[in-house]
């Protein structure tokens, strides 16, 4: 059973570390408004005038179902018509391959500073993983990571798929966890690009386990690996 929510709590407003939005909408939010909402972030964070107190956003949100190809992302990994896909395709500027996106997926988008940090990618799809892989712990699960692909792994399923995108060490794009959504979508892709590599989802190990108990666990984890101060808590607003 998962463990109390408030084991990894970081207080609003409370000790030290770098300022952060959290914005939790309520709503699904469309694949296109969530991208074009981190990139204005991210060109604050870039501008000539922005100094370390600035604070950075994370965005913990679902989106109606749509797929994504990274960059460079192969569409031969796309196991239907591009001109005519099942749900909207969109083509956008992370690293990785195909995925797919559903109600019941937790979505997790951070716009971090990791000058703050360490600027170093590697680093920071390790750290994600480890988000991940602490809230799992939590909910009594272990993941694992697999040597040389990124992302996080149950019993050989893999829950969790990462990708990013950077400019001048100001992030955006992030992670999904799939919790309770439907799978079927994943059958039209080969999700990743990874042959052979079977999708999973949380309920499947946790029946019942509800999106919102993930993502209050997501949040505090969020927080404790990134030493993030959330500023102020948004769920029914973007």
């Amino acid at each position: 059973m998962p463990a109390p929510n408030g084991k990894l709590v970081t207080p609003l407003n409370s000790g030290s570390g770098s300022a952060a939005f959290l914005f939790q909408p309520a709503q699904l939010v469309p694949f296109k408004q969530a991208w074009d909402l981190q990139r204005c972030w991210q060109d604050r964070l870039l501008n000539e005038s922005a100094t370390d107190a600035d604070p950075e956003a994370v965005w913990l949100l679902q989106h109606p179902r749509c797929y994504t190809l990274g960059r460079g992302a192969s569409e031969a990994h796309l196991l239907f018509d591009p001109e005519h896909p099942p749900a909207p395709l969109h083509r956008i500027d992370r690293g990785g391959e195909v995925t797919h996106h559903a109600p019941g997926q937790l979505v997790v988008y951070p716009v971090l500073d990791l000058r703050r940090r360490r600027t170093d990618l590697h680093w920071y799809l390790r750290e994600l993983e480890g988000v991940v892989i602490d809230v799992l712990e939590l909910l009594g699960l272990r993941g694992e990571r697999i040597e040389g692909l990124t992302g996080v792994w149950l019993e050989h399923h893999k829950v969790a798929a990462i990708g990013v995108g950077c400019r001048r060490w100001i992030t955006q794009h992030g992670l999904a966890l799939n919790v309770n959504c439907d799978l079927e979508g994943f059958g039209s892709v080969v999700p990743c690009g990874l042959e052979g590599r079977p999708v999973g989802r949380l309920c499947d190990w946790i029946p019942g386990l509800e999106l919102m108990t993930v993502q209050g666990l997501m949040r505090d984890a969020l927080a404790a690996r990134f030493g993030l101060i959330w500023r102020k808590s948004v769920k029914e607003v973007l």
